[in-house]
């Protein structure tokens, strides 16, 4: 039976996921730190409140 196709990046990362065996629980670890973050809903309707209306055109002077 003839092998299935892998291309270049697929064998790649198979090789790097097999010489670096924690390199998946790193990336895990990281992602945590940087996105999986629980949101407080009092303090994002504290950031919408606090907006001000942005004029049509910034860059207009009053005067």
């Amino acid at each position: 039976m003839a092998k299935s196709y892998e291309s270049d990046i697929t064998q790649f990362l198979q090789d790097l996921k097999r010489q670096r065996p924690h390199l998946e629980a790193e990336q895990k670890k990281g992602r945590a730190r940087l996105w999986d973050k629980t949101i407080d809903p009092e303090l994002v309707e504290g950031f919408k409140a606090g907006t001000v209306p942005q004029k049509p055109y910034v860059y207009q002077t009053d005067a």
